[in-house]
């Protein structure tokens, strides 16, 4: 892990290119049907953990075409959970709730642009409880604003953003999605619990 007393406000394009790849050492747990759902949200649920969020949607190459949500990641620990709406076919209301529940502390980054897309599948979706990365990293002094840099940053890793512009509507996902779509999710909470425990020595740096 790069010190904090070396971590600078900002990456170049090149310097994160040239950092090692963070390896993916998590288990993904694939949800399908509503039945599932309800499984992994009692299970997200009965961690007692923070959890990390992020989205996936299917990219459009194609002016005036566009995809809903497919895949919505909700991590505890290094177990990743991947609701797959395109195979749900609804969004499930245990994940509803879930999202809306102000008691559950949850992290992601550019949230408001997921609750905006995920609002196609439920208009009424009001979620509540989330931190947002992007504020947040701004009062520690980074400027940086992506995933990635925020991570390289903290951790001196790069997260692969190969698969980003995937097929996410596939009728299976291999393990190279499975295991980006996990990661972002996953590297959200750790982003938060590194700023919350170094935070102090961070915020120093952006003075």
């Amino acid at each position: 892990m790069t010190s904090s007393k070396t971590i600078p406000n900002s990456i170049s394009k090149e310097e994160l290119a040239d950092l090692p790849a963070k390896e993916f050492a998590g288990y993904p747990v694939t949800v399908i049907n509503l039945e599932q759902a309800e499984i992994a949200v009692k299970q997200i649920r009965e961690s007692g953990q923070i959890v990390g969020f992020d989205t996936e949607t299917r990219p459009s190459f194609q002016k005036g075409v566009s995809y809903r949500v497919c895949l919505v990641q909700l991590s505890v620990g290094q177990v990743c959970y991947l609701f797959r709406l395109n195979k749900i076919k609804e969004f499930p209301a245990c994940l509803k709730e879930l999202l809306e529940d102000g008691n559950l502390v949850k992290v992601g980054l550019s949230t408001q642009d997921d609750f905006k897309n995920l609002r196609k599948w439920n208009e009424d979706l009001e979620p509540k409880g989330f931190i947002e990365l992007q504020n947040l990293v701004k009062t520690y002094g980074i400027t940086d604003l992506s995933l990635a840099k925020i991570y390289a940053l903290l951790f001196g890793l790069k997260l692969s953003k190969r698969q980003r512009l995937t097929n996410w509507e596939a009728d299976q996902l291999n393990p190279k999605q499975l295991a980006y779509a996990s990661l972002d999710a996953i590297a959200c909470v750790e982003i938060y619990e590194a700023l919350m425990t170094r935070g102090h020595e961070i915020i120093k740096q952006g003075m």
